[in-house]
């Protein structure tokens, strides 16, 4: 009798030794990457004033295995033939309501592959998704439910974090960065995924209106193609034309007025363009804005360097500034604003530029008025114009398709802003300065001149 019991319980025994003993020695055997932990989903929200648009990024390895749709192998050339399924599985899985339950209209838009990295995941292939986010009429975008569990539940240990990129109301209009609003992630004690509460604060036009200051007047500074199109117009102003050469100096009073209409043509210019093709919603093709103001520089160069239109500064400025204007209507476009967000903003983002650009100019005004006056002036205009000329025929080149290191470098001078602020502060400080010990030198020669010789 207790032959067999013991024979059974030894097997016992080992059958439940080799149960354990397996999973450890595969655990223990394990590479470094079987542990790697694994990518989340991320939905980025842009807020509109009638509807929410979603930019889904999703880790295709967890999708196949919750949708049933295999993209693990699939090229992106061949995405449209999984179209159909994806859109379907999605619209199935993201369910906004309104805070009383009213469900809200969700549309699925386009889609790509591509590959990525997030910290400490390596890279990945995900789907991209952007969906469509409507609320019925009179709902408030800014507090709502985000029934959502796409891919959380299959895969229960996959995570979903939710950004807002881009939310006028807010003060969000960069589209860079993103505040988090919230993380979707399996409840295991209840074993469901809970639906997510948005709530987004109060908006209102005023913070827009003070975002959209700020971007105009960040987007002319760091804009060097804008500024230099601007200084290097501005340079030979106070200059007086004869013989096809910069040969005079003009008056204080008509430098100053020279480079008043200059400024003020530029700002007419580009205001006009901006309002008209902002409003009008004009689509224009971004390239041949880009090469027309990359040629304006190249031309305002050369005039710094042999005048091509003298006394018609301010007419050049004025029609090369409605391509400025172009181009400023184009970080409008991207916003998607609804008309009265769009005036607003175009008040905005026009102040902010003309505010910096007026400051610039001051503080570039007194080195102007002092660098024509001295010998090396001539020295220093050429060489400025030169180096001008040379990034602006870099992204000429660029901009019609010949990427180069010239037009790399130029673009990246408009992140050394505080550089460049304080070098026009100094070089004006200098430069009042020198004035100011100049008319004290002129009038203390005559006095010296008339006072009696011992």
């Amino acid at each position: 009798m207790t032959g067999p019991r013991t024979w059974l319980t030894t097997a016992l025994r080992l059958v439940a030794g080799i149960a354990i003993a397996v999973p450890a020695a595969l655990l223990l055997g394990a590479s470094p990457a079987a542990a790697h932990p694994m990518p989340h989903s991320v939905v980025r929200l842009d807020v509109y004033k009638d509807s929410v648009t979603a930019r889904l990024a999703l880790p295709v390895g967890d999708f196949t295995t919750a949708s049933g749709i295999d993209l693990n192998t699939l090229a992106s050339s061949a995405l449209p033939t999984k179209a159909a399924a994806i859109r379907t599985y999605l619209a199935r899985h993201i369910h906004p309501t309104t805070l009383k339950g009213q469900a809200w209209q969700v549309s699925i838009g386009a889609l790509s592959l591509s590959r990525t990295e997030q910290t400490s995941t390596g890279p990945y292939r995900e789907l991209v998704a952007k969906a469509v986010l409507t609320p019925p009429p009179g709902a408030d975008v800014r507090h709502f439910t985000l029934d959502y569990d796409v891919i959380v539940h299959q895969v229960v240990t996959h995570v979903t974090l939710v950004s807002v990129r881009q939310d006028w109301a807010a003060g969000r209009v960069t589209g860079d960065g993103a505040t988090q609003v919230g993380t979707i992630r399996l409840d295991v004690r209840h074993m469901k995924v809970p639906p997510l509460t948005v709530d987004l604060g109060a908006g209102s036009a005023w913070r827009g209106f003070v975002a959209m200051l700020q971007l105009g007047g960040n987007h002319i500074l760091t804009g060097t193609d804008h500024l230099l199109f601007l200084l290097i117009l501005l340079l030979p102003a106070p200059l007086l034309a004869a013989g096809g050469r910069w040969r005079g100096l003009a008056g204080p009073r008509a430098a100053l007025g020279s480079i008043g209409r200059i400024t003020l043509a530029f700002t007419v210019g580009h205001s006009v363009a901006l309002a008209a093709t902002a409003l009008t919603r004009v689509q224009i093709p971004g390239r041949p804005v880009e090469a027309f103001i990359a040629a304006s520089i190249l031309v305002g160069a050369v005039h710094a360097i042999r005048p091509l239109f003298p006394g018609r500064e301010a007419i050049v400025a004025g029609v090369f500034g409605l391509g400025h204007g172009m181009a400023f209507s184009f970080v409008l476009a991207e916003m998607h604003l609804s008309t009265g967000q769009l005036a607003t903003s175009l008040l905005a983002f026009n102040l902010g530029i003309e505010l910096v650009q007026l400051l610039l100019v001051c503080l570039a005004l007194p080195s102007l008025l002092v660098l024509a006056r001295l010998r090396v002036g001539p020295a220093l205009r050429v060489t400025g114009a030169l180096i001008t000329a040379i990034a602006s025929i870099g992204w000429l080149a660029d901009r019609l398709g010949l990427p180069n290191p010239v037009a790399r470098a130029a673009d990246s001078a408009g992140s050394h802003t505080t550089a460049l602020l304080v070098t026009l502060a100094v070089t004006a400080v200098a430069a009042g300065g020198w004035t100011l010990v100049s008319r004290q030198r002129r009038r203390t020669l005559p006095e010296l001149a008339l006072s009696p010789q011992p």
